[in-house]
């Protein structure tokens, strides 16, 4: 079971952008293409004072810096080239944590603009509701059942992403560690509430120890499957261990990561992010490593154009 879908974080939040154009961009595709990528997930469209397109709500609603590259169209564009399906990461204020009806009404009008503009593009394949639940905040679920809602009035016969993350020792922010119990009482009832809107899951990996995370991956499976749910796996390809924001995983990690998630039964792997931590192109050079021994497990041959390393 190999890795055949990522996000693409070029509203980067925290970790460095690339500054990859056109160019780049279009050798960063092919090579996801070679190697089975199928999907690829805008995490966020827009940040803050960013977006990825000029965003006439977004205006509306704050000052924004100018968009030079259109990469909503360039996104779509490279998918539909290279036959892969695309999900639309929605709008990301910042503060979305303390202000969940805000967030929620801008993104109503967000997602209306978005679907106006870019919905008829034959790439565009689902929403990616960008808000990362950990707990069952009630204000945080509303949030995220209402996104979703709006995604199903917006595009009724596509399906909606969320990728939460577990509160477990590896939490960001100080987090209270949460038992795997607890973990399982509280998502049974986030479940329970969004299940009309949200088709499918796919848990960060990244926030638990190695040797407990089997299990969460099975708890979490059973769960979704209780729902009515799809359960993907979002294998995070940087590694949370470093003293550092963020280097590109260790393999035997990563390996690890992908082996146990086959072996619980999810239906698809996901990874944060094949570009920054796995790509042949990054600007780290020990994800260029990491491509190599993810090639060699999997009996990939890939050929590179060079772009965005020359």
């Amino acid at each position: 079971m190999r890795i055949t879908g990522t996000f693409l974080d070029e509203i980067t939040h925290d970790i460095p952008s690339q500054n990859w154009g056109r160019e780049e961009w279009a050798a960063e595709f092919d090579v996801m293409r070679q190697i089975g990528i199928d999907t690829v997930i805008i995490i966020r469209s827009g940040y803050r004072e960013q977006a990825i397109f000029n965003s006439w709500v977004l205006r509306e609603h704050r000052s924004m810096l100018p968009v030079r590259l259109n990469l909503a169209e360039l996104f779509l564009d490279l998918a539909h080239r290279n036959g892969m399906k695309l999900f639309w990461g929605i709008y990301d204020p910042g503060d979305w944590t303390q202000n969940t009806a805000p967030a929620l009404d801008l993104n109503r009008r967000f997602m209306t603009e978005v679907k106006e503009q870019f919905g008829s593009h034959p790439a565009f394949a689902g929403w990616y509701i960008t808000f990362e639940l950990s707990r069952n905040d009630p204000k945080q679920v509303e949030l995220v059942l209402g996104a979703g809602r709006h995604a199903k009035e917006l595009s009724p016969n596509l399906p909606t992403l969320i990728s939460p993350y577990i509160a477990g020792i590896k939490a960001p922010n100080g987090e209270d560690y949460v038992p795997r119990e607890q973990h399982e009482a509280e998502w049974s009832k986030v479940f329970a509430r969004v299940r009309e809107a949200i088709d499918i899951v796919a848990f960060q990996d990244g926030h638990v120890d190695y040797l407990e995370l089997p299990e969460y991956l099975r708890t979490n499976l059973r769960l979704a499957r209780e729902a009515g749910m799809t359960c993907w796996s979002n294998v995070e390809s940087f590694d949370r261990d470093m003293p550092i924001k963020f280097p590109p995983a260790d393999w035997r990690k990563l390996e690890f990561k992908i082996d146990a998630a086959r072996e619980a039964g999810v239906a698809k792997l996901i990874t944060f992010e094949f570009s920054h931590f796995l790509s042949p192109y990054s600007s780290y050079r020990s994800a260029h490593t990491l491509f190599k021994r993810y090639c060699e497990r999997f009996g990939l041959r890939v050929e590179l154009s060079g772009g965005p390393r020359d």
